[in-house]
């Protein structure tokens, strides 16, 4: 069976990770299929320069989702997919980070599938490792975390989200789409059991211009998302291994200008 990325094979679907943001974390695969497409649906957050990638006359369809406001609902998405599949074109649905990492990419495969139609998956640098990378946290260490886990912060209601075990100490949890719930998220952290002394790191813009790595408390996570006035995107770690990196410790900052001594 031929390559998908076959110019020959016309009429299929390449789902693209485009990474945490910057071009140069792409993959040479995800460079090839953007340069072989006919037409791009991506996501809001796409670097307008890995849109740029693809040849110059290729549609770029936006299908930009916010918080509580989609473009599209995700079946609009797949069906628009779908449709441009059967006029025979190559079609790459580009999205932040993996695809396979809450980016819903499990939800198009079907579709696409169902529809009798031919997929690819191209996976992505998530935003979890390509953010820790730029700020020097490792994610595991055989000091400090022996297990990582992924979560969404605003997933079908925090509430309903069980995440017993999966923080504390000798463990690493990332925490997606958590900022607007970030005080939520400490509290329900720390009625699990989580210290309120644990380190807790908020990567904003990761891989981007004008990132961010702030680190502080568990116990003062909402405090200073709200003070630090922590924007989207960004994801939240919490767990020991925040104390090797090169996040600034602003709950320190802010005990020496309560001492006197920082201006």
């Amino acid at each position: 069976m031929a390559s998908l990325l076959d110019p020959s094979a016309r009429g299929r679907v390449i789902l693209v990770g485009a990474g945490p943001g910057d071009p140069g974390l792409l993959t040479v695969r995800a460079v090839e299929a953007l340069k072989s497409a006919d037409i791009v649906v991506h996501d809001g957050l796409i670097d307008p320069r890995v849109l740029d990638i693809a040849p110059a006359q290729v549609q770029r369809i936006s299908v930009a989702k916010q918080r509580a406001r989609h473009t599209l609902p995700q079946e609009a998405i797949n069906a628009l997919i779908v449709a441009h599949v059967k006029t025979g074109a190559i079609v790459v649905r580009l999205k932040g980070g993996d695809p396979f990492i809450f980016g819903r990419g499990g939800e198009e495969v079907e579709a696409v599938r169902a529809a009798g139609l031919p997929v690819e998956v191209i996976p992505g640098v998530s935003a979890a490792l390509g953010c820790a990378a730029e700020a020097m946290l490792p994610l595991t260490h055989r000091d400090h975390s022996s297990a990582v886990s992924f979560v969404a912060g605003q997933c079908k209601g925090l509430t309903e989200q069980d995440w017993s075990g999966l923080a504390g100490k000798g463990r690493t949890l990332v925490i997606y789409m958590g900022v607007a719930t970030a005080a939520d998220i400490a509290d329900k952290l720390m009625r699990d059991g989580v210290a309120p002394e644990m380190p807790v790191a908020v990567l904003e813009r990761g891989t981007l211009k004008g990132s961010r790595a702030i680190r502080t408390l568990l116990a003062d996570l909402g405090s200073m998302v709200e003070r630090e006035k922590v924007a989207s995107p960004a994801i939240i770690v919490v767990g020991e291994v925040v104390e090797l990196s090169d996040a600034e410790d602003k709950l320190g900052r802010w005990a020496r200008v309560a001492e006197g001594s920082f201006a």
